[in-house]
């Protein structure tokens, strides 16, 4: 499949969301607030800290992975990185350059494996995510936290102290939402309650949100799909 121009705007990405998905329509006005806070988080220079547990873990990881690089559009790296690169390194600074790809700080708390388990084994498991928004959120950045219940303790401690942090948090559940409407800034619940059917509807509203803000904050003239071969 060919790559071709691009079309889709925020908007667009939203309305095949709900197209697709009818059930998220309940949810459609949180997801537009998340995607709002996301894109001013990013736009102003400040970063996206990322926590869950068990398949919400793995889904903080693949949030990560969608928007450090390009995830529907091919994005442009900055204009002075690419300058830099082309016209201190020669060749190697052109390939370099050829290849970067735009991306957005993100970081996926889950990921440290020596930090949680020291702190978890010293001091309080359920703590461990609060640790680490303490020691890296600042003023301006977003937590998310994925929790398909609502009430997962680590995630409503690291809730608790972004917001000491002055930082913005989004929580994606299922359910009721647990404790999360009371904690988090923008709540997304979707219409599910089980565990695995509440994360089947996770990923496509993670999945828009990735595209959305890459629709809006990048100046991509080509859509691709990687694995289509494009």
């Amino acid at each position: 499949m060919g790559s071709m121009k691009k079309t889709k705007s925020s908007a667009d990405v939203l309305d095949e969301l709900m197209e697709r998905y009818p059930i998220l329509q309940a949810s459609k006005d949180d997801i537009v607030k998340a995607f709002e806070v996301l894109k001013k988080c990013f736009a102003d220079g400040n970063k996206l800290l990322i926590a869950g547990n068990g398949g919400s873990a793995a889904d903080s990881d693949h949030i990560t992975g969608e928007l450090t690089k390009s995830f529907i559009f091919k994005r442009k790296i900055d204009a002075d990185v690419d300058s830099y690169l082309r016209s201190n390194y020669g060749e190697e600074g052109e390939k370099l350059a050829s290849n970067l790809e735009g991306g957005l700080p993100v970081i996926p708390l889950t990921t440290f494996n020596a930090s949680n388990s020291a702190f978890s084994n010293d001091v309080e498991p359920k703590v461990m995510f609060a640790q680490l928004v303490n020691a890296l959120g600042r003023k301006g950045d977003v937590f998310l936290g994925i929790t398909t219940s609502g009430n997962s303790g680590n995630i409503l401690y690291a809730f608790m102290t972004a917001k000491a942090r002055g930082m913005h948090t989004i929580a994606l559940t299922g359910g009721t939402g647990g404790k999360c409407p009371g904690l988090a800034d923008t709540c997304i619940i979707v219409g599910e309650k089980e565990t695995f059917k509440v994360q089947e509807l996770h990923l496509p509203v993670y999945h828009a949100l990735c595209s959305m803000v890459e629709a809006d904050l990048f100046d991509s003239v080509e859509r691709f799909c990687p694995y289509m071969g494009a």
